[in-house]
């Protein structure tokens, strides 16, 4: 996600200025109010609402950059990481030095308000005061541990008893009202100094609520007379429905003199409240300056930073669409500083990788078609071709090998020869004659021929190789031609055969004839000349004299037929046809 284009829309620029106009002449009339006492009570809260609400605007307005900031680091946008740590650089650079001039500046203030009064009396009332309250707790906690200790002593005791027992732990402390009452409020036992004092003073049910088990509850009131009286409570039992009460009326003596420090203390604190107000109003007039300075400074950050970081931002978004490929993006220049002249860079970086990715993409497709000529090429020749690489491993196996071999090798792509005669061990032979050869001295072209156990009988192969050189003389591979020569080799016999038969028939027919014309001669010369018992031996010798040369006549033509070539026969060939498919 890129970053928006950020620019103060008049409307807004003019709204931003005001406000600010606004804060300053508020933060002025404020400092005149102060100094001046008459008009502190008037016009101070007007002004102070209005810096607030400023306060509040601008602290909307920092509040809306930071929330916007965070979006774009959650969604990765070019640049959020820079701009993020540049303002946290900011803040930290601008908050440190303000701390330190406010911190010393209120504590100047502080002290030159300070010695406007003399504040030795407000320590010294203030010590009276304190002095005068840890005399009263004192007597609290007195009074508190009797009562517990008579609550411990009255909770074996039986309701007839606690009247007598309340008498003796009174004994402890004459000036104590004594009593025992129940939940319900009812009186069980009373005792008190005061014999004309018939009804004890109970406390309100309020009261009892605050008593907790285990607890006691203490309250300094005021008691008749006009002096200070201290009311402790205090349960019999952790479970028990009964309370010992007991009033202890502080030293006449005693409440008048906390009651006239009081009420120094308080006309002091009278006297004083112009000068904590001042202190009030001056702190607060200087945290308002501060926490307005503060805020307009952060904002006005964001917005100047945002700008800073725009041309990095746009590097980043440039540099982005380069890693995805996109090497046709232009940024745009608008300075003429350093940051300008990366952006160009950039610019002519994109242009010469645009321009290179073209050439590679050009020479690419080049390769694919001369690629994918060679399979073409490879996958029609009925020669099988296999290529090998420094491992003597497979890298290139065409169809017509598979055709010849009877094996797989071309799904076999990356096997060593080790791995190829475990999955075809009938290729064994093959294999010891590639591996002898590539292993020996590797240089030239070799040849040898190898014979395999096929489908139907042995199989005939012509092995030929050739090493495959790096530019630098490093030995890469080999290149491995196959050809499949047993029909060839047939034929090659049966052509010999062939000659043999047309050379041996005619050897045989030659004495044939004259051998039979012999015989015919002799049968004619000496049949008349002879008996009729040796010319009919005659007749018979010479009839199978001629038979037995027919019949070698016969045999020696079946010769002369088997050596005689097939006969052509001709037809029409249509050689646009036949070429285009030899070259398919």
């Amino acid at each position: 996600m890129a970053f928006r284009k950020i620019r103060l829309k008049p409307p807004l620029s003019l709204i931003v200025v005001v406000l600010f106009g606004a804060i300053l002449a508020s933060l002025h009339l404020m400092s005149n109010a102060t100094q001046d006492s008459s008009q502190l009570g008037e016009i101070y809260s007007k002004l102070l609402l209005i810096n607030t609400l400023g306060s509040i605007l601008l602290l909307a307005l920092v509040v809306a950059n930071v929330v916007w900031l965070v979006k774009q680091l959650r969604r990765r946008a070019a640049g959020s990481a820079l701009t993020a740590r540049m303002v946290f650089l900011f803040l930290l650079l601008t908050l440190t030095p303000a701390s330190i001039v406010f911190y010393y500046s209120m504590m100047f203030l502080q002290r030159s308000i300070d010695s406007w009064f003399d504040v030795r009396i407000d320590q010294a009332m203030d010590d009276a005061l304190k002095l005068g309250q840890a005399a009263i707790d004192e007597r609290i906690r007195a009074v508190v541990k009797q009562t517990e200790q008579g609550a411990k002593q009255l909770e074996q005791a039986s309701l007839s008893e606690m009247a007598l027992l309340l008498d003796e732990i009174r004994g402890a402390s004459e000036e104590s009202d004594l009593t025992v009452f129940s939940k319900q409020g009812r009186i069980i036992a009373s005792s008190s100094p005061q014999p004309s004092l018939m009804i004890p003073d109970l406390p309100d049910a309020v009261v009892l609520l605050q008593v907790k088990p285990g607890k006691t509850f203490t309250a300094l009131e005021p008691g008749p007379g006009g002096h200070l009286q201290v009311r402790a409570l205090a349960s019999l039992a952790d479970d028990s429905a009964y309370f010992l009460q007991a009033v202890h009326p502080l030293p006449l003596r005693l409440s008048q003199l906390a009651e006239t420090v009081e009420s120094a203390y308080i006309q002091i604190k009278e006297l004083g409240f112009l000068r904590n107000s001042l202190k009030q109003s001056f702190s607060l007039t200087l945290s308002l300056v501060l926490l307005l300075s503060l805020l307009a400074a952060i904002w006005v950050a964001f917005i100047s930073i945002r700008r800073l970081v725009a041309p990095v931002r746009h590097l980043a978004q440039g540099t982005r669409a380069v890693a995805e490929g996109r090497y046709e993006q232009r940024l745009p220049v608008k300075q003429r500083d350093e940051l300008g002249f990366l952006v160009e860079s950039f610019n002519t970086m994109t242009a010469s990788l645009s321009q290179a990715r073209d050439e590679a993409h050009r020479s690419r497709m080049e390769v694919e078609r001369q690629r994918a000529y060679l399979e073409t090429v490879l996958a029609n020749l009925s020669s099988g071709v296999l290529s090998f690489d420094a491992k003597l491993r497979i890298l290139t196996a065409n169809h017509a090998t598979d055709s010849i071999l009877h094996a797989t090798l071309s799904r076999s792509v990356g096997l060593s020869m080790s791995a190829i005669e475990v999955r075809h061990p009938h290729l064994a032979d093959l294999l010891r004659v590639v591996e002898k050869h590539l292993s020996a001295t590797r240089s030239g072209v070799w040849q040898e021929d190898v014979t395999l156990p096929g489908p139907h009988g042995n199989q005939e192969l012509l092995c030929r190789g050739t090493h495959l050189f790096r530019p630098d003389g490093a030995w890469q591979g080999a290149v491995l031609v196959l050809d499949d020569v047993t029909a060839l080799l047939q034929a090659q016999r049966q052509a010999a055969w062939s000659e043999v038969a047309r050379r041996l028939a005619h050897e045989i027919k030659n004495p044939l004839t004259p051998i039979q014309l012999s015989a015919e001669r002799l049968k004619l010369k000496l049949g008349p000349t002879l008996g009729e018992a040796e010319a009919s031996f005659l007749e018979r010798s010479t009839r199978t004299i001629v038979q037995q040369v027919e019949a070698m006549k016969t045999m020696v033509n079946a010769f002369a037929e088997y050596a005689r070539p097939a006969v052509a026969q001709m037809q029409r060939v249509e050689l646009n046809g036949l070429i285009e498919e030899v070259v398919a």
